[in-house]
């Protein structure tokens, strides 16, 4: 910090900016710690054998805004070449930070400083195999609340950490503590920046799958994991290796436990503080305000937290600063804005109040409303299924009883006949599976040895607020239903399945409902839309020679749907003699029926253009930009990667691969180019409406009891 001082304003900036992120890797881990030092010492090296480094801190300023090792999921790299770019991205940036740091320094200087380097060095790598104070707290801490002597117990545990040097630190000093443990092998998983997606969904699932089933207990995790995910269903500990300097990542990795949905009652986040370093009175003091800043202030407190993470990031934490950065830390407050706040609170808190409660009531007969006209009941939606099962020749199994909580599941049995004849079964039944298809694993290898989970029509809710992760809700749009009623859907009154249905139903006047459906179709007939119209009348005997059936209006649809909906869930069969009179009158009330349908069809059909041809250019326009973001930070990659700029001394074979990764960047770019150009068009293109059809499906008459 003193050469820092005497450097000029901006190549001070810059190196203090560089400290700062050397100083949170030292903190880190005694690994990251020797890294960083080899680092430092061969651009030290360098300067004092005469060599060139001027290009190296002009880049350390690309390097402050450069991409986060985190960041290079999104350039399509993953496991072995996501942790090479992660590596040299962090050596890049600790060689950089250190050449712009010996800028200016007299010869005397750099040697008392190499010397200096070499003494920390030879420090830290006698100690960098070894497990620290933290290690052993935790290996403790893990045989005291997470085994039961050799044999693991249910609890789960995160462990967060900064640094991707520090995450395989750690997992190698936890794998080696707990060899003796059973299947330690399958106990400790990893979520890092260098987690392919398929891997990553691999650990989610069973992260928060049950531990009687699943064996991870001991997730490690960079800050890759710390928004977007949840995995609070069978874990309520989590720890900090090491500490953010900002709340707001502190408060994200927090909520991967911390949230609604966590069924325990009390939640823990632990992290180290060594009572002698004067960086954890710091960061002790940033953990409690960022307590603060969630409970009390909200989105107040975001001006507060902005200043505490710009104050962190621009100075460190400078040696003797200890105490007073932490009650500047605590002491930090924005009165006036706060003031203002609670005060517009006070003021309006009871007419705010009384606003959402009447728009809760609001959303509530909405919401009654929208089930009554296209809800589907939970006894609806598996009726529909057992008679789609019975049509293909099987039932729905609970012979066994295995419920959750009040909730019935049922079973099916793929290689059962009614499914091993038609090869279509096969993808519905994969969406069912206990665990996703591994990379390179073979399909059949896959259907064999993933079992099938049992389905319920209902949330699987355990008794302690769990969501069971052995049983899948199906809904409407599950795989597994539409492939059920598709048989339904297919056809129309071609079917051999009776298309007429003449029910009892709940009014005095016998009611009939024609339904219509209309399909839109686009581009090589792919299917844009599809929906039900209903088209309703009252039916009456006494005049059907003379005068044609008339379309109901809105307020008589409504009554009619309302009393089919309330007919079809205690649905009983009408007398014979009531079947037998529409019978013969079916085709012509079709036909009467039939120019309603149509002109609504076709206000519909306008309706639906308009509809997907504003959806083709929302899509097309988030494409396109998606593509453009996509190009724009491969091309930024792609630059700052010139190897003539590389302060480290890269062996031929790393050179090499970093080089065949610069070459994949710039091939992407190429297509990136043309997708551009062609892409965006293409999905709008997909929206275009090229044909449509529209057909009856069915006509239900309700009969009352009296007719």
């Amino acid at each position: 910090m003193k050469r820092i001082a005497k450097l000029s304003s901006q190549k001070a900036a810059l190196a203090k900016l560089a400290f700062v992120g050397l100083q949170q890797r030292l903190l880190s881990s005694v690994a990251a710690f020797a890294r960083t030092l080899k680092t430092h010492r061969a651009t030290l090296q360098k300067v004092l054998d005469g060599e060139e480094v001027a290009r190296a801190t002009a880049a350390a300023a690309a390097f402050v805004g450069a991409p986060t090792p985190e960041d290079n999921a999104e350039l399509g790299l993953e496991g072995e070449n996501a942790e090479r770019t992660m590596a040299a991205d962090e050596e890049a940036e600790a060689a950089t930070a250190s050449a712009a740091g010996v800028v200016d320094a007299t010869l005397e200087d750099l040697r008392a400083e190499f010397a200096a380097v070499d003494e920390m060095l030879a420090l830290a790598e006698k100690h960098a195999a070894r497990p620290d104070a933290r290690v052993n707290w935790l290996v403790d801490w893990i045989r005291r609340s997470m085994l039961d002597g050799q044999q693991w117990n249910q609890r789960r545990l995160i462990v967060f950490t900064e640094w991707e040097d520090t995450r395989r630190w750690l997992e190698r000093r936890l794998r080696e503590a707990l060899a003796d443990t059973d299947r330690i092998d399958e106990r400790i998983g990893v979520f890092s920046g260098a987690t392919g997606s398929d891997r990553r969904e691999e650990i989610k699932r069973a992260f928060n799958a049950d531990p009687d089933v699943e064996p991870l207990r001991v997730l490690i995790c960079t800050d890759a994991a710390r928004e977007g995910i949840n995995l609070q269903s069978y874990c309520s500990d989590l720890l900090h290796f090491d500490l953010p300097w900002n709340p707001s990542r502190l408060e994200q990795r927090n909520g991967r436990i911390d949230r609604k949905l966590q069924p325990e009652k009390q939640v823990f986040c632990r992290y180290f503080r060594y009572e002698q370093r004067e960086a954890d009175i710091v960061l002790d003091a940033l953990v409690w305000k960022t307590e603060t800043i969630r409970e009390e202030l909200g989105s107040v407190g975001q001006v507060i937290e902005d200043r505490i993470a710009k104050r962190l990031a621009e100075d460190g934490i400078g040696r003797g600063q200890g105490k007073a950065l932490a009650r500047a830390i605590s002491d930090e407050n924005d009165a006036e804005r706060l003031l203002k706040a609670r005060s517009e609170m006070d003021d309006e808190e009871k007419a705010r109040h009384e606003r959402l409660l009447k728009e809760q009531d609001d959303l509530r007969r909405v919401l009654e409303r929208s089930r009554e006209r296209v809800g589907v009941d939970p006894d609806d939606l598996k009726r529909v299924a057992t008679a789609a099962l019975s049509r293909a020749g099987c039932a729905l199994d609970n012979s066994r009883g295995e419920n959750v909580g009040r909730t019935a599941t049922y079973r099916l049995d793929p290689s059962d006949p009614a499914f091993s004849k038609d090869a279509g079964w096969d993808d519905a039944f994969d969406d069912l599976r206990v665990r996703p298809r591994k990379r390179g694993e073979r399909l059949g290898d896959w259907r064999r040895n993933a079992p099938i989970r049992a389905i319920a029509f209902e949330p699987p809710v355990l008794d302690d607020g769990r969501d069971a992760t052995d049983v899948v809700q199906v809904h409407l749009e599950h795989r597994l239903v539409r492939r059920l009623i598709s048989r339904f859907l297919s056809q129309g009154f071609q079917s051999n399945l009776s298309r007429l249905s003449v029910i009892t139903g709940p009014g005095a006047q016998t009611r009939v409902v024609l339904m219509g459906r209309l399909a839109v179709y686009g581009a090589g007939a792919a299917r844009l839309h599809e929906e039900i119209i209903p088209i309703t009348a009252i039916w009456t005997e006494s005049d059907r020679d003379r005068k044609p059936l008339r379309a109901l209006g809105e307020s008589g649809e409504e009554r009619t749907l309302n009393q089919l909906e309330e007919a079809l869930r205690d649905a009983r069969e009408a007398p014979a003699l009531a079947v037998a009179r529409v019978q013969g009158l079916v085709a012509q009330d079709i036909a009467d029926l039939t120019p309603a349908l149509e002109t609504i069809a076709k206000e519909r059909l306008a309706a639906i253009k308009t509809q997907l041809a504003k959806r083709g250019d929302e899509e097309a326009r988030s494409l396109a930009s998606l593509l453009e973001q996509q190009r724009n930070r491969i091309g930024k990659a792609s630059k700052e990667f010139n190897p003539d700029q590389l302060t480290l001394d890269l062996v031929p074979e790393e050179r090499r691969e970093r080089e065949a990764d610069r070459r994949h960047w710039q091939t992407r770019l190429a297509r990136l180019e043309q997708e551009l150009r062609d892409e965006p068009m293409r999905l709008r293109d997909s929206y275009e409406v090229k044909a449509h059809r529209l057909e009856p499906v069915g006509i239900v008459y309700l009969w009352p009891v009296s007719g």
